[in-house]
């Protein structure tokens, strides 16, 4: 590295000090009003990304608030839902706020469950939902009759069962569990088959001596055998537990955050503290579902793109040569994604590795330095929701965020 960054090394050498210390574990289950005192206050609702106030949320997202409004008693109808939320009945905050993420709309409410996340080595815990499965998930805005019936199954059914699993077997190991996953074939992003099998064998045995009927344990036992981003959640909430520790080192030019909440994509920076830098999100470029396209897409939202911060998904994308058959592109096309993604990280991960790049880390730490001087931002992977309510996931597939917020972000570090 060139003298001219030595101003910035030490404090990025205690970021990724930090982040290789890490070590975070599934601890238990709870529920997001339990955990978040601001939900219990009055009709309080979190969302993926930065704050945003109902009048500038993009269809997937209102959606996706509305069909959370139903879950918890609130309104009788969508079109109930949609008043209280025009007339101002309806709280909003950033679920990064208050300790919490969920993937794409990213709306939490009270009632529903969460995991409760921690990194051991700092005591920090993080919270988040439990994925909905396939097909039309209120992540993806979709609010109908099936989708809030799923989300209460999830509450008092699968959520009760994994709690006493949890209690029973002890405190699950997500950071053995991802470093094993990337060795392989998945990326922690979009593709999380092997983490969800790993944490299946590790689970399954407490599922079957809890004190639940055989028929509900095989209720559960099915629904994450048939649910392959069953995991992705547990990744996600990992990641923030590792990288909400690097928010105070000060001078550091490290990306500790990237999220976006379909009218914004927004990063925040280690030397910044939990500040949003935001730009226009922009929709990704795919594999769309058969009779969809770009015309029918909701630009990038969700949470999940803080995976990239950590080294993993899209910036990985050499550990998962099988992606390229979920988000489109070639396999080398993945192999050098990694590759140009290493000329913008400070370091290579000291535990996630690519066994086809011969064990190298993962591309860890994305410098706004080196985004600026040579105009390369991060790959990230991700789904792609409709536009539209009641659609849902329509493909997945790939975007880069514009650079201004990354410009932004380093002029003020700078100044």
């Amino acid at each position: 590295m060139t003298a001219r960054y030595s101003p910035w090394e030490n404090a990025n050498e205690e970021v990724i000090r930090r982040i290789g210390s890490a070590h975070v574990f599934w601890v238990g289950m709870s529920t997001a009003g339990r955990e978040v005192h601001w939900l219990r206050e009055g009709r309080c609702l979190l969302h993926a990304g930065p704050p945003l106030p109902w009048s500038e949320m993009c269809g997937a997202m209102r959606n996706a608030a509305m069909g959370a409004i139903l879950y918890e008693g609130w309104a009788a109808t969508l079109e109930e839902a949609e008043g209280m939320a025009e007339r101002g009945e309806v709280e909003f905050a950033s679920a990064h706020a208050h300790g919490m993420l969920g993937p794409m709309a990213g709306i939490v409410s009270p009632a529903m469950p969460v995991f409760v996340v921690e990194n051991r080595p700092f005591s920090n815990r993080v919270f988040i939902t439990i994925n909905e499965g396939l097909g039309q998930t209120l992540r993806f805005g979709a609010n109908g009759t099936l989708v809030i019936e799923k989300l209460r199954w999830i509450e008092r059914h699968l959520a009760p069962l994994l709690e006493e699993a949890i209690v029973l077997g002890g405190a699950v190991d997500l950071s053995a569990i991802m470093e094993r996953a990337l060795q392989r074939g998945d990326e922690c992003h979009n593709r999380n088959k092997s983490a969800t099998s790993l944490l299946f064998r590790r689970i399954a045995p407490w599922l079957v001596k809890s004190s639940f009927s055989k028929e509900e344990i095989a209720e559960v036992l099915f629904f994450i055998d048939r649910n392959d981003h069953f995991f992705l959640n547990l990744s996600m909430a990992a990641s923030k537990a590792t990288m909400d520790n690097v928010r105070d080192v000060q001078g550091s030019t490290i990306v500790s955050c990237m999220a976006a909440n379909g009218f914004q994509f927004a990063i925040q920076v280690a030397g910044l503290g939990s500040r949003w830098f935001t730009t226009e999100a922009p929709l990704a470029e795919g594999r769309y579902f058969q009779g969809y396209g770009e015309q029918d897409a909701n630009p990038v939202m969700g949470d999940s793109y803080l995976s990239e911060a950590a080294g993993l998904g899209g910036v990985a994308m050499a550990a998962a040569p099988a992606i390229t058959n979920f988000i489109g592109g070639t396999v080398q096309d993945a192999i050098q994604t990694t590759e140009e993604m290493y000329r913008i990280t400070a370091v290579e991960h000291p535990r996630f590795r690519i066994p086809f790049l011969d064990y190298r880390g993962t591309p860890l730490g994305v410098d706004l330095r080196k985004v600026v001087e040579l105009q390369i931002t991060p790959v990230i992977n991700t789904g792609i929701a409709h536009r539209l309510p009641g659609v849902g996931q329509i493909g997945a597939g790939l975007f880069r965020p514009p650079l201004d917020c990354f410009t932004k972000a380093y002029s003020t570090l700078t100044h």
